[in-house]
């Protein structure tokens, strides 16, 4: 579980940017025609937002950018871990399924976590979208965001990549396994 912390040292700061950075130009086919520096200015004018940065990168997301909303002038950061980060596996759906396990509990949710972390769980779209961009979850599986009309029936749906191709299947939301975990969405 990440601990939750209300600021980064300067030291902490300088090395997550050295991060983002070097990642951002390892993968520029996730993100052409944007430049860094855009990025950085962004990040420089919400701190907060770095933070949550931090958080996913320490919990195994590692983040980077996928996109940009013309219409909101933000870049999209998504976990691009080659499988769901190592930090977040082995939880259920959300906190209604976890409620609701008599044994065995796990020790979170995914959506609980997501929120702590500061993050949304994709949504299938979205993951739709991240596996156009390199191949994901080869080995592991990604809770995704669930449309109500499923989660009130008891499941949840979950994205990975085998065989070539995306499948998207569903799973009752108390499961969990250890190669199950999420990834998130951050808009700066």
């Amino acid at each position: 579980m990440c601990a939750v912390k209300k600021q980064m040292t300067e030291d902490q700061r300088q090395n997550l940017l050295d991060i983002l950075k070097q990642r951002f130009e390892q993968n520029e086919q996730r993100h052409e025609k944007m430049g860094w520096d855009n990025v950085l200015l962004k990040l420089d004018e919400t701190p907060e937002k770095l933070l949550v940065l931090h958080r996913m990168e320490e919990t195994g997301g590692e983040p980077d950018v996928i996109g940009y909303e013309a219409e909101t002038g933000m870049f999209l950061f998504c976990d691009c871990s080659k499988e769901s980060p190592a930090g977040r596996r082995s939880l259920c759906y959300d906190r209604e399924a976890l409620d609701s396990r008599k044994k065995n509990k796990p020790e979170s949710s995914a959506v609980d976590r997501a929120a702590e972390i500061g993050i949304e769980l994709l949504t299938e779209e979205q993951y739709r979208l991240l596996q156009t961009l390199g191949e994901f979850d080869l080995k592991t599986s990604s809770w995704l965001e669930t449309p109500q009309e499923i989660r009130e029936r008891g499941g949840a749906i979950f994205g990975d990549f085998r065989y070539g191709q995306v499948f998207v299947y569903h799973n009752g939301a108390d499961s969990y396994y250890a190669a199950r975990g999420f990834r998130g969405i951050l808009k700066v």
